[in-house]
């Protein structure tokens, strides 16, 4: 297959941050495919950031097209929505001049869709749509979208793209969920999870010491060190983190946190940490690190963490940092309900902490993070969730099964509503 690639933050292995894309994109290139992936310079490594003009190259067998179109998660909403729209245009141009068998168009953010559309029915391809929030619900929780205008425009786009699509992968059950109610069929819907690593993340342990040495000195061997490694945005709640490590102070003192990372909250929650007496003394802030080291990072952790603020919307994420602890085999602590929860629940692998508590969500970390036996067990059924179910070979193997499907039946595909008859959702 030739196949289109949208995505407007993809990550390489160099740079920091989720790299689902390219761990897709280059086991379809070694199954034989054709890959070209149409990005912007956002998230790219350094050298790469200041293009002025469209950069084509090639990274891993992929043909990588790079856009100059700046972000990051500091912007306010205003310059986010004029990024959205100036990558959207120029993708638009750029991928109307790919011959490509099926158009692979991956959110957030939502006006993705607009240049796997006009690829798609400009080129006469299917069009395959993933979803990795629920847009535009979270922006609209999030008071993103504040007119009325806006909203209606963005579920008038979030309609058009799920109904033009041949099928939808979703990330997570209750995007497939949310996926269906706008109408789509389940037959129409598969759910890709993200995914562990399992080659990658195999070192953690053996690179921890030297991780550690380097960037965490400070860190004594009698301490356990409770790890949050992510975007500090809004959506996160990084921030909770420093109330639980002021409790800890008195509840668990043998508790250090490490927040590694960037983002538009980062000031802010050093300036928390800093006011509850936290920072420097059991919490320190460091800069994010790439994503060929995180398996060092997570090795020197006792406890991994995810967290997001209290939205209903937000309880279907498939975060990675989710899916990179359970790799690495170390034991997560989230703050929110939804699947996630009720995998570390039934398996067994991590702890569901009290969001509205920072005491008691201290004792609670405290008293599961010094026993030896309880960490090991939760590693090792973190460890057995990433093999047999969010093992990334197999999943990748799912997507190109998803992509041939979609190609085969690409007869049907070429109207919006056109019915994809062959793929049941998971």
């Amino acid at each position: 297959m030739r196949i289109l690639y949208l995505h407007q933050y993809f990550v390489s292995p160099e740079a920091a941050g989720g790299t689902r894309s390219y761990e897709l994109a280059r086991r379809l290139v070694a199954a034989g495919h054709e890959v070209t992936l149409v990005t912007s310079n956002a998230m790219m490594p350094a050298q790469y950031r200041d293009i002025e003009a469209p950069l084509r190259t090639k990274m891993a067998g992929i043909d990588l097209v790079v856009l100059p179109v700046r972000y990051g998660n500091a912007m306010g909403y205003g310059d986010r929505m004029r990024a959205f729209a100036r990558f959207a245009a120029l993708a638009s141009v750029e991928a109307l001049r790919h011959r490509s068998d099926v158009v692979f168009a991956t959110s957030t953010p939502l006006t993705i869709a607009l240049p796997g559309l006009l690829a798609s029915f400009g080129r006469r391809v299917p069009m395959v749509f993933e979803v990795r929030d629920l847009w535009p619900e979270l922006p609209i929780a999030m008071g993103a979208l504040p007119s009325a205008w806006m909203r209606a425009a963005a579920r008038t786009l979030e309609w058009l793209a799920y109904h033009g699509s041949a099928h939808v992968v979703a990330l997570s059950p209750g995007i497939a969920a949310g996926v269906a109610k706008t109408g789509i069929a389940s037959d129409r819907i598969s759910v890709i999870p993200n995914a562990c690593d399992l080659e990658l993340f195999a070192s953690a342990s053996a690179r921890a010491p030297a991780f550690r040495a380097e960037h965490l000195p400070w860190l004594r061997e009698d301490e356990r060190l409770v790890l949050y490694a992510g975007t500090f945005g809004a959506i996160n709640d990084a921030g909770w983190l420093v109330d639980v490590a002021a409790a800890a102070r008195r509840e668990a003192p043998r508790l250090q946190f490490a927040l590694v990372g960037s983002g538009a909250e980062r000031d802010a929650i050093e300036a928390r940490a800093r006011d509850r007496g936290v920072l420097g003394a059991n919490l320190r802030m460091l800069p994010p690190v790439a994503k060929r080291d995180v398996p060092g990072l997570l090795g020197a952790a006792t406890v991994a963490t995810s967290l997001f603020k209290p939205l209903p919307e937000m309880e279907a994420n498939s975060a990675n940092k989710f899916f990179d602890a359970l790799a690495a085999g170390r034991p997560l602590a989230i703050n929110y309900g939804g699947w996630h929860a009720d995998l570390l629940r039934k398996s067994g692998a991590g702890l569901v902490l009290p969001a509205t508590d920072a005491g008691a969500a201290a004792r609670e970390l405290g008293a599961f993070a010094l026993d030896e036996h309880a960490v090991s067990r939760a590693g090792a059924a973190a460890r057995a969730l990433a093999r047999e179910r969010f093992d990334r070979e197999r999943l990748a193997g799912e997507l190109a099964d998803v992509l041939e499907r979609a190609v085969a039946g690409k007869g049907s595909t070429h109207r919006l509503g056109g019915v994809f008859p062959s793929h049941r959702a998971a």
